[in-house]
């Protein structure tokens, strides 16, 4: 009986999740329905896709400012990194803000996208945190440290670590694209667990696994947890890591793009991010 209903469920998810998927491949078709799309209601409306939390309140801050500009900014909200690009390479997006500068060149060398960084916004340091330990001298030979999968996340947590004095990365390589395998010396003989997703490392430091976890700040964030009061330590802000608004090589010098640099790069917004997030968040102008 239990089974009869399990695959009864199993199956009336399948066909409601179907005809869920068929009601959004229609709106998506009507090019005639604004309700879904904004940037068929006029030329001076700007999409943009960022990242939900920080990227998305900071262009919360910037939409009434640029409504005063003449630009209605509709901004559509992503939960992973890989949408963000593929839209804006379909036209979907005007511009997506929710990379660092070495994912944007990443993205642009792996998958040939003809993407331009239109100007940083704001730097989310690293921290490192850990339920047991108070700082990372604390940390105990052999102690296992878990962080990103990602590649281009890993060369920023290893410069990190030699920052710190708990590792020796190899001379005269790019740092920026470090892995494991440069790490030269190990004095504590720390375990470097790079097998877990970043979105996944919030959780793990809830769950006390690790005796350490490296989290990007803006996880951290949307998770409630003050990155400056709770990491036992934390990158420098002046990071090269910036987070940058991307959009497609020639749409950099369109008024609606210029309008929104000079919006983000404004006194007004960058006082609110400053103020926001109390340096945990650290606004930057270029």
């Amino acid at each position: 009986m239990k089974k009869f209903l399990s695959l009864f469920l199993l199956l009336s998810v399948v066909v409601l999740a179907l005809a869920a998927c068929g009601k959004g491949e229609t709106v998506k078709e009507n090019e005639n329905d604004t309700s879904n799309n904004e940037s068929t209601t006029g030329k001076n409306t700007l999409v943009v896709g960022a990242s939900n939390g920080v990227h998305a309140l900071i262009l919360e801050k910037a939409k009434p400012i640029l409504a005063e500009q003449g630009v209605n900014l509709e901004i559509r909200r992503y939960q992973d990194f890989v949408m963000p690009n593929q839209d804006l390479d379909s036209g979907d997006l005007d511009a997506n803000y929710f990379q660092h500068i070495p994912y944007l060149e990443d993205e642009i060398a792996s998958k040939g996208y003809n993407f331009v960084n239109a100007g940083g916004v704001h730097i989310e340091p690293i921290g490192i945190y850990s339920k047991e330990y108070k700082s990372v001298e604390d940390l105990p030979k052999g102690a296992t440290i878990l962080i990103s999968n990602s590649v281009t996340d890993q060369g920023r947590i290893l410069t990190l670590l030699e920052s710190l004095g708990l590792i020796k990365l190899a001379d005269g390589i790019d740092k920026s694209a470090a892995t494991i395998s440069d790490i030269v010396k190990n004095p504590k003989k720390l375990v470097i667990d790079a097998d877990s997703p970043a979105e996944m490392l919030v959780a793990y430091y809830e769950q006390d696994e690790g005796d350490a976890v490296v989290i990007n700040s803006n996880y951290a964030i949307d998770a409630q947890i003050n990155p400056l009061k709770e990491s036992i330590a934390i990158e420098s802000t002046d990071s090269p890591y910036v987070n940058v608004v991307a959009v497609r090589k020639g749409d950099e010098n369109k008024e609606s793009i210029k309008k929104l640099m000079d919006v983000l790069h404004s006194k007004e917004v960058q006082d609110y991010i400053q103020s926001e997030w109390n340096g945990a968040v650290v606004p930057v102008n270029e």
